[in-house]
């Protein structure tokens, strides 16, 4: 099995860029903390517990794409021929998926993001039956080949091991970043990937919101029943997505499409990283997250809207999660259940179990958050 790591994957989400393609120095300047290394060991420790790592040869890249995240794992890897780097491009990752496969591995696991899968499938242009698997680390992940978090790629390993994984193709989804911090949603299809299908443990591609009356209108009911609702003394920190603004519009008050927002007194903050956040909000009892899951894949907390944090989450608590989505986003979630990848697992476990989420006006269903 071959082992990739971005080290700077995901690096953006906490402090509100969006993502770290080009920008990953804008995110240190900003006091952003590295996500993938972590993720990428507790892969490794997963797959430790299920008893793989000792039925496999691990293939890493030197240094920080895989060779110190085995270390602290301690998960014996060969070390592919390749020179470590203080700071890795897109160049050191399609270098290293060409090791990989002139080594003949028979799969490759990634800790990374979309940018990291679309270097993967530009190097893989002559491999491209070599089954290929995500282990999510990216900002927004619209990409189909990613696991639901790591402890469930480890579980993926398990089954394609095991030969009970299918084996289908993923759409690689190709998201503009710079348009994506201007507030406009681009995004296109890149290509394929061949990877291990397990059902429950991959989420699929992100899909859309369709931009028709009848969705709107649909948005709007769930939107003004919110609304109703709403407190004039509270706080309100507004997850992204076309729900979430047609709430904003409702109150008057511009929205940022694609980020995340603060709303207190008919004022917004716009835009607002974690830092912001914790700064601005001053009475957590009084405080409240509304968000909507995204389209397809049901994910609630940790692809999009990273700003709102673990500590964000454990302070507001669940019962202060307000969650709008329409009937038919509701019906095209596979599996019908919410997810969360915060990144913490006490977090995580905090949020599992049942959430009421608005789906018209005056109208609630129970989903099970996964």
């Amino acid at each position: 099995m071959g082992f990739l790591v971005n080290p700077i994957a995901g690096m953006g989400g906490r402090v509100g860029l969006k993502g770290t393609n080009n920008v990953s120095k804008d995110a240190l300047a900003l006091g952003a903390k590295p996500v993938a290394p972590t993720r990428a060991v507790e892969f490794l420790e997963r797959l430790k517990e299920l008893g793989v790592t000792s039925k496999i040869d691990l293939a890493t890249c030197p240094g920080t794409m895989g060779q110190d995240e085995s270390e602290l794992a301690s998960v014996d890897a060969q070390i592919l021929s390749m020179s470590a780097k203080t700071e890795t491009t897109a160049d050191d990752t399609k270098l290293a998926v060409k090791l990989m496969v002139k080594s003949k591995v028979e799969l490759i696991v990634f800790v990374g993001g979309d940018g990291t899968a679309r270097d993967i499938l530009d190097a893989m242009k002559d491999a491209n039956s070599l089954p290929v698997l995500g282990v999510p680390s990216g900002v927004k992940m619209y990409s189909g080949i990613f696991a639901a978090n790591p402890r469930e790629a480890a579980d993926v390993v398990q089954d394609f091991l095991e030969g009970s994984a299918q084996i289908m193709d993923f759409e690689i989804m190709d998201a503009d970043e710079e348009a994506i911090r201007s507030d406009r949603l681009n995004v296109s299809l890149y290509g394929f990937l061949k990877g291990p299908f397990v059902p429950m443990q991959l989420l699929g591609s992100k899909q859309v919101s369709p931009e028709t009356v009848d969705e709107h209108e649909s948005q709007m009911a769930v939107a003004r029943f919110i609304v109703e609702e709403m407190g004039s003394k509270a706080t309100y920190i507004l997850g992204p997505g076309t729900t979430i603004k047609c709430i904003a519009d409702l109150l008057g008050v511009a929205k940022t499409l694609l980020g995340v927002d603060i709303y207190r007194g008919k004022k917004v903050f716009k835009d607002v990283n974690e830092e912001k956040i914790l700064r601005e909000v001053k009475d957590w009892n009084n405080t409240w997250i509304v968000l909507s899951p995204i389209g397809r894949q049901g994910m609630l907390l940790g692809r999009g809207n990273q700003q709102i944090s673990p500590e964000i989450i454990r302070r507001v608590g669940k019962e202060h999660l307000i969650v709008a989505a329409t009937k038919s986003k509701i019906q095209g979630i596979e599996d019908s259940v919410l997810r969360v990848d915060t990144g913490d697992a006490k977090v995580d476990g905090m949020l599992r179990g049942y959430i009421k989420v608005a789906i018209n006006y005056r109208e609630w269903r129970l989903m099970q958050v996964v």
